[in-house]
């Protein structure tokens, strides 16, 4: 302890302002009083003039942290892989990504084709509410695989709620199991969750490296997470009955196609999407050289209302993420983020699994309370110099922090923005879901499926 408090002690000038900005930028994000792209790029702009230009005086160090060369780079729009350099700042590939995914999941769904796909597996099960539950759970999953975990509970919860006003049912169970498996899905893929892309293109991790090792925890999670919500809901979902005539008064899943042309057109972009990120390893072209293309794509395709599909992008986030990568590379540029992993080094007595219990835990406690997107960036230099320090594998630690932070942020009702989305759904409707509620369900299924991602976590790192 003591000399943990003379490193404290020594910190300087610039580490002691940086530190200081990203709390008071983490503060007002908890608080939610300021929108938050207004507090990281306010925290962005105080770590440019105050650290990196008054205190350091350091020009590279702001050019660094902007970034903007990197668009010249070749590696940018093809990888490969003789390159292995990590570039630090806002990570343009991430950004752009999301950009290109958003525009093409509003053209989606325009077409209708979410509401569609609820509708026709609703009707595949007969509306039964047992196979009802476990069908949705596993669309939310699957569907948050490729899209952000927000999209996926957005239509999903809107249209579990048409279902149960329809069928009489009581859809707060089903919303429930479908935000935590909306954000169980997004930790098994690159594209799954914001996290997951931050680390990925930081890191350079692909499709491939996350759906072969954070994918099968995930689906193994899965499982277990079915079966928890079953034994917990069995009773009300077997006292809950759906006559023939409620059925009969479903509309049909074809009739929520609002056109047939752009649905197809939506249906194949979207496939295209999929592909190109399933073999981006071995096409070489990278998630924001992706992004660019599907974004075009779409744009093409819905011809006069490119505006209104623009005009519909989520820029508040975008520029959520620009200002927290200019701070988190303040944090890495004054040394702060190295003090960090030193710290969790001594701790860890550098043993590798007690690394890797570390992160993991301590990213899905964090996240369950604050935002899991800026706790990731922060964490990515961490584990980079705690596997150049330690010799321990990168990718272990990487998977224990996208496992961590993705997961984690189930177990609270302010966890992740899909939480948010859904329980707010739910309560607009007339189904108050409280945080009692919430929590008594989630944490206990978050906590089983840590535990078994650090089980196997620890298996691949023995094996």
């Amino acid at each position: 302890m003591i000399s943990h408090m003379g490193e404290l002690e020594m910190l300087s000038i610039e580490q002691v302002l940086a530190l200081g900005i990203f709390a008071l930028m983490f503060i007002l994000i908890i608080l939610d009083k300021v929108e938050r792209h207004l507090v990281t790029l306010g925290a962005a702009a105080l770590m440019i003039v105050v650290v990196f230009g008054i205190c350091m005086q350091d020009g590279g160090a702001i050019l660094r942290a902007l970034n903007v060369t990197h668009f010249a780079d070749r590696s940018f729009w093809i990888a490969s892989e003789a390159e292995t350099a990590v570039s630090t700042g806002i990570n343009w590939e991430t950004i752009i990504f999301i950009s290109g995914m958003m525009i093409m999941v509003e053209g989606m769904g325009r077409a209708g084709f979410f509401k569609w796909l609820c509708m026709k597996i609703a009707a595949l099960v007969k509306y039964r509410p047992i196979p009802l539950m476990i069908a949705f759970m596993l669309i939310s999953f699957a569907l948050a695989m490729f899209i952000d975990s927000i999209t996926v509970i957005l239509f999903l919860a809107a249209v579990t709620v048409e279902l149960a006003q329809l069928l009489k049912l009581d859809p707060i169970p089903m919303i429930l199991s479908e935000i935590f498996c909306a954000n169980l899905g997004g930790s098994a893929t690159m594209c799954g969750d914001p996290p997951n892309i931050i680390i990925g293109t930081a890191l350079h991790y692909t499709f491939l490296d996350f759906i072969t090792n954070t994918g099968l925890i995930s689906v193994i999670g899965l499982g277990a997470v079915v079966i928890y919500f079953m034994l917990v809901y069995h009773k009300e979902l077997i006292q809950e009955k759906v006559t023939e005539e409620d059925i009969k008064a479903m509309p049909s899943p074809q009739s929520v196609i609002r056109s047939r042309r752009d649905f197809y057109i939506s249906t194949l972009i979207f496939l295209l999407a999929v592909i190109l990120l399933i073999t981006h390893a071995h096409t070489h072209l990278t998630v924001g050289f992706i992004g660019v293309m599907i974004a075009i794509i779409t744009l093409l395709s819905v011809g006069k209302d490119m505006r209104l599909l623009l005009e519909e992008v989520d820029y508040k986030t975008l520029l959520f993420f620009t200002g927290l990568f200019v701070v988190v590379s303040g944090l890495e540029e004054t040394g702060v983020l190295e003090l960090v992993a030193m710290f969790i080094q001594n701790v860890s007595g550098g043993h590798h699994l007690a690394m890797i219990a570390i992160i993991l835990w301590v990213s899905a406690i964090a996240s369950a309370i604050i935002d899991n997107i800026p706790f990731a960036a922060t964490m990515i230099p961490v584990i980079r110099t705690l596997s150049v320090s330690t010799g321990m594998d990168l990718s272990l630690l990487a998977w224990a922090l996208a496992l961590g932070t993705d997961i984690g942020g189930s177990a609270t009702p302010i966890g992740a923005s899909a939480n948010v989305v859904g329980t707010s759904v739910s309560n607009k409707n007339g189904y108050p879901i409280t945080w009692g509620k919430y929590c008594r369900t989630s944490i206990p299924a978050t906590v089983i499926v840590i535990f078994i991602a650090m089980w196997i976590l620890f298996w691949y790192s023995i094996s």
